[in-house]
């Protein structure tokens, strides 16, 4: 499969708040003891750490199972393989690969939304790893019933164990994630400035730990000091990128996934009551 990421392991892992339940469930199943629930269903925005935990289940089962079977890729890689697999009629290999696995981690599931053929072969994918007993680590970037295109079949198999959510990290978890970063990074920053970045930076991690690294960088090879102000200054272009801005599809989204619709209902020509009411909110949201 894909190539594990050294970096992100649960001792890396910052734990707060919004993802207190996705961290528990992902070291429950990296225990490699039995769980009661499976598969594991990891779901939130860019850049709040579904493949951290991820890469960081695969580690510790790796480590303390070093005999297991275990595949980790992204569904886009999936269905490339697949589709490779047809073109050089290796359909019965791509089938033993991927249904002799003990535990089967695919990431970014939404990308294999519209792909007919591809969800096929997933589907039965999953009911083979299902039915003997194994194990199945899944992400996207939305709730499942918010996966437009993908057939209600796999959802239903993939809502049968635990969902867990990873929320938007709040300012004490972000304030967290500096403070890690900055001791990892064996450097010293003021209170002042990680509490700037941490209130500024609240779209997602990769973008914190981005506008820390280039304040870290510019620090250093301008032998400058850091501070509120130098701050500003080299990080004022990220400040002003990461204001809200709050989109129509975004409200709909959210609208979607509070009423448990799908968002091609709302835009619909339906007028069912539970169709009308989140398209009344989300018009009046808009």
């Amino acid at each position: 499969g894909a190539a594990l990421d050294a970096r992100f392991t649960f001792d890396s892992f910052v734990v707060g708040k919004p993802n207190e339940l996705a961290h528990a469930a992902a070291r429950r199943v990296a225990e490699g003891g039995p769980v009661t629930f499976n598969p594991l269903f990891l779901y939130g925005g860019v850049g709040l750490g579904k493949t951290h935990l991820m890469h960081a289940i695969a580690h510790e089962l790796n480590a303390r199972q070093p005999d297991l079977r275990v595949l980790y890729l992204s569904a886009e890689q999936f269905m490339y393989r697949f589709v490779q697999a047809l073109r050089d009629k290796q359909i019965m290999d791509f089938k033993e690969i991927f249904r002799s696995v003990d535990v089967l981690m695919v990431d970014d599931v939404q990308f294999i939304a519209g792909k007919e053929s591809t969800q096929e072969e997933f589907l039965h994918t999953v009911d083979e790893l299902m039915t003997g007993g194994r194990r199945l680590v899944i992400s996207a970037d939305r709730a499942p019933h918010a996966l437009d295109g993908v057939e209600g079949r796999i959802l239903s198999r993939l809502t049968q164990g635990l969902v867990a959510d990873i929320g938007p990290a709040d300012f004490t978890l972000r304030r967290s994630i500096l403070e890690a970063k900055v001791a990892a990074l064996g450097v010293s920053l003021p209170a002042e400035v990680i509490d700037l970045l941490a209130a500024r930076i609240a779209s997602n991690i990769r973008e914190l730990e981005g506008g820390l690294n280039r304040l870290i960088a510019y620090s250093q090879l301008q032998s400058r000091k850091v501070d509120e102000a130098f701050a500003e200054e080299v990080l004022a272009e990220m400040f002003r990128a990461s204001r809200r801005r709050i989109t129509i599809d975004e409200i709909q989204r959210r609208v979607s996934e509070h009423y448990r619709i799908r968002q091609a209902e709302m835009v619909s020509a339906r007028r069912a009551r539970e169709v009308a009411r989140p398209r009344q909110v989300a018009m009046y949201l808009a």
